[in-house]
């Protein structure tokens, strides 16, 4: 595991979004979304020797934190009388979207990998979306995209550039904030997992003031977040399979990471045997299923606490549990092994 840091600091000010943009974004929620609880685990704090609070966004509707920047795009398209709406994901932004879409009666199209797993394919859908299979790159999803749109009339709805979008999984953080507050705790550290780059950007929104440090993890087979910063703009990275699905975008959103290359502190990139062991311990340790892409925020977390300086109370987004049961069952037998087979494959 290595990182990065930015070298700047939470209140600088944000491009084109702000904090306020989190608070209405809550108001507008607040009724449509769980208010996911925030667990604690004894053994993961004896493990890491500090105080872990992890948003439990696995329990979410549609399995993730993604539903609630859908919620809001989607609302807005629906508002504007849009015809029908395509997105692209690797699976958790089209459940979203798919589910938020549905509420309005709009025709979906979800463009997804041609490796997308399995059950993300069905839950979406079951969502009643139609799913197209564009390669396994941002960019042929992203073309994939833009044809569809020209072919039928529908309004995109972007997992990352959108800034409802943006905005609405910034929730998840001001939620946790606010969850470890009225346990008397101010979070020292909030650490995300980052994919496009939208979960990261909103948490420091919703960290902006609070005086938490605001991390990313991102697998080190795709470290589109970490490169940017080397390079000072988004590029595509030569992107390795990774167990971490939800986390495979080859380049992080031009948004996200103007928010973000200004805010974080810090970005790990984190090995496929630490994901796999970090899922393990969320479920044998905290009874928590979570997918790849949230233990890759939990691994970074168990990397923080061990550093200096990183204080004593983290909290850890836990993104989503939209996992295959065949991969769950590779970690409990022998985890190692299996992030040797993601690495060699």
């Amino acid at each position: 595991m290595s990182d990065h840091r930015s070298g700047l600091t939470v209140g600088t000010t944000l491009p084109g979004l702000s904090r306020a943009d989190i608070d209405r974004a809550e108001l507008r929620l607040a009724t449509r979304v769980l208010r996911t609880p925030v667990i604690r685990s004894d053994q993961l704090d004896a493990l890491c020797g500090a105080r872990l609070w992890l948003k439990a966004e696995n329990l979410q509707r549609g399995g993730s934190f993604k539903v609630r920047g859908a919620l809001l795009a989607v609302e807005e398209l629906a508002a504007a009388g849009s015809r029908g709406v395509v997105a692209q994901s690797t699976g958790n932004h089209a459940i979203a979207v798919a589910l938020a879409a549905r509420a309005h009666a709009l025709p979906t199209l979800i463009v997804l990998p041609s490796d997308a797993p399995p059950a993300k394919v069905r839950r979406i859908r079951e969502a009643g979306a139609q799913v197209v299979f564009a390669g396994t790159t941002l960019a042929e999803r992203v073309a994939a995209v833009e044809n569809l749109r020209e072919l039928h009339g529908y309004d995109i709805v972007d997992p990352y550039e959108n800034p409802h979008v943006v905005a609405g999984q910034g929730t998840a953080t001001a939620e946790l904030l606010d969850q470890a507050a009225a346990e008397g705790v101010r979070l020292d550290t909030v650490v995300v997992p980052i994919g496009g780059g939208s979960a990261l950007a909103g948490a420091c929104l919703a960290a902006s003031g609070r005086g938490a440090a605001v991390v990313g993890a991102e697998p080190e087979a795709v470290p589109a977040f970490t490169a940017a910063l080397r390079a000072g703009e988004p590029v595509t990275v030569g992107a390795q399979h990774t167990i971490a699905d939800g986390l495979r975008p080859d380049r992080i959103g031009a948004l996200p990471f103007a928010l973000a290359s200004l805010v974080a502190e810090r970005v790990l990139t984190v090995s496929e045997e630490a994901i796999a062991d970090a899922l393990r311990a969320a479920l044998l340790r905290a009874q928590l299923l979570v997918e790849p892409a949230a233990a890759t925020a939990l691994a970074g977390a168990l990397e923080c606490a061990s550093g200096p300086g990183r204080g004593t109370d983290i909290g850890v987004l836990l993104s989503g549990g939209n996992v295959e049961p065949s991969l769950v069952s590779a970690v409990l037998a022998d985890p190692a092994d299996l992030a040797r087979r993601a690495v060699a494959s």
